[in-house]
């Protein structure tokens, strides 16, 4: 329920808090006094585009707020989901707009987006102005008040999720489909792609090898040369290595007489030794192995030629040459067991189809029971509110194709006068007419609207006379189980509400201020005479204590 809206330099309103109550909540004024400010600062809460032009002259920014309280089952989830922090059930959103036209919002304490505020705001506010009934004009909007009057949200959500299914099913039988007349065209260059990658045998890593031998083979000369030098130094040349560090021993040996803490130095020498021993013994090994091979090189070189080739065409790499080699022959054998895939796919789309169709079976039963007995009830307030001949209906068409909406279009229709024929509300409708069929709408719709507070922005715009009675019922009616704001420019409307604010506007000192506050029952006598057209007068003011004193007697 909406607790308090707190509105700071928004157009005419310097700072403004209403507070709410439960039930019927009417909000008058004089024309132009800022009853619309309010509405306007409510849809910025809302999500609503923001323009720097709402602030108020002179500030450099506008605040709106609004404190919500009793938020639980559905609202709490998604604030959970979004990262909203709730205080035992209580809600503050909260927007700022700034005459630079950087914005900001907050839900919960916290920084919050616009998405944010908006997926709360439609779970806790059912905002109702001129704008949403022309929505009414909207099959899409038709066909949401008829589900939600059926409560066919489980069958439809069936339907959507058989839908998505099919079209999952679809679009892999398609997409199937499709790589095999792509693979079907270019059979041929596969074929050639992957027997001559394979006929290749690379093996990964080889090209590093195949260079080192090439290497090789290329320095034969220069490499025995150098080979030969160090066997030489190490161990066979006048002044080697070994002869050197057996020298060195034997001074050690000496040494050692003297001094036996040199007998490490002599184990050093050992394995000095021993190393340039292992190293001439592999040097040697290393030079028998080293031949002239001209035809080997031959070889190595055209191997390498091909590998470059290749890596050329399908690499630059070996293992993306394999891999490429290894996709074609996965699409070739693509075409061998193609034909049993899309005859299983196939199957399973069919499937898919007639699962859908009797999901939407179901619906369309739901709905059309749903669109008898939401015509009749309809119809029946519309009587009272100024339209005594009139007739609502909800059709039902066939679609041309099934989809995730169903198996049907839903179109509202009315009929305005006796033996016309009935015809869209786009057609017929006026503006004042579709007020009334939405605020008949909402009447039958409160049982089933989760969303605890409506607000009606002059739903009554163009009533009078006994009309005017009916509409005041109507909407005391829906008070009864929900949270009601109306603006309102109707007597009648007013003696009904619960609690009735006052908006006023100041312009002294040269700048327009507006202000909100709450009547007494004293202060309601003036207000609703006014409405009437003549506050002192006292007939007047006797009849506006007799609209006040029917609404006790209701009550």
């Amino acid at each position: 329920m909406l607790r308090e809206l707190r509105v700071k330099n928004l157009a005419v309103i310097e700072g403004a808090t209403v507070t709410l109550h439960p039930g019927l909540n009417v909000l008058t004024g004089e024309t132009g006094a800022g009853k619309s400010m309010l509405v306007d600062a409510l849809s910025l809460l809302l999500g609503e585009r923001a323009h720097p032009d709402l602030v108020r002259s002179g500030a450099e920014r506008a605040v709106v707020e609004a404190e919500f309280e009793g938020v639980t089952g559905v609202v709490g989830e998604y604030c959970e989901e979004a990262g909203v922090d709730l205080d035992d059930g209580r809600l503050i959103v909260r927007r700022e707009i700034n005459q630079s036209g950087r914005n900001r919002a907050w839900a919960g304490g916290g920084p919050a987006t616009l998405n944010v505020l908006t997926g709360a705001g439609e779970r806790l506010v059912d905002l109702h102005g001129q704008h949403e009934t022309q929505s009414l004009l909207r099959a899409g909007t038709q066909m949401e008040i008829l589900d939600e009057y059926a409560d066919s949200r489980y069958a439809l959500n069936e339907v959507r999720m058989a839908y998505a299914r099919l079209r999952e099913a679809e679009k892999r039988e398609a997409g199937l489909a499709g790589k095999v007349d792509e693979v079907r065209k270019r059979v041929d260059y596969l074929r050639h792609v992957a027997g001559e990658i394979e006929e290749a045998t690379l093996v990964c890593g080889e090209d590093d090898s195949l260079a080192a031998e090439s290497k090789r083979l290329a320095n034969v000369e220069q490499l025995t040369a150098l080979v030969d030098s160090l066997v030489e130094t190490l161990d066979e040349g006048e002044q080697n290595a070994a002869s050197i560090l057996g020298s060195a021993s034997r001074i050690l040996d000496n040494l050692e007489k003297i001094d036996d803490a040199v007998g490490d130095w002599k184990d050093a020498i050992g394995s000095a030794m021993a190393e340039v021993d292992e190293v001439a013994r592999n040097a040697r090994e290393y030079l028998a192995g080293v031949d002239s091979d001209p035809e080997r090189l031959r070889h190595v070189e055209a191997r390498r030629d091909l590998i470059f080739r290749l890596s050329q065409k399908y690499g630059p790499t070996i293992d993306q040459v394999l891999t490429t080699g290894q996709n074609a022959r996965e699409e070739l054998e693509l075409l061998d067991t193609a034909d049993l895939d899309l005859t299983q796919l196939k199957a399973e789309r069919e499937r898919l189809y007639s699962e859908l169709l009797r999901k939407t079976e179901r619906l369309t039963k739901v709905r059309t029971k749903a669109a008898a007995t939401l015509s009749t009830e309809v119809t029946g307030i519309i009587s009272g509110l100024g339209l005594p001949e009139g007739k609502f209906n909800v059709e039902l068409y066939p679609r041309t194709e099934v989809t995730g909406a169903g198996a049907e279009e839903v179109v509202f229709s009315v009929e305005l006068n006796a033996g016309m024929p009935a015809r869209p509300l786009s057609k017929v409708a006026s503006g004042g007419e579709l007020s009334r069929l939405m605020l008949a709408l909402k009447v039958i719709l409160a049982e089933q609207d989760a969303i605890p507070t409506l607000i009606f922005d002059e739903v009554d715009q163009g009533i009078g006379g006994e009309v005017a009675n009916s509409v005041a019922a109507s909407l005391q009616k829906v008070g009864r189980s929900r949270q009601v704001l109306v603006i309102t420019h109707l007597p009648q409307v007013a003696a009904v509400a619960d609690h009735h604010l006052l908006i006023s506007k100041d312009p002294s000192g040269g700048v327009a201020r507006a202000s909100v506050r709450e009547l007494s029952d004293v202060e309601r006598v003036s207000e609703i005479a006014r409405m009437l057209g003549s506050p002192e007068d006292a007939v007047v003011r006797e009849h506006a204590s007799e609209l006040l004193s029917r609404r006790k007697k209701a009550g």
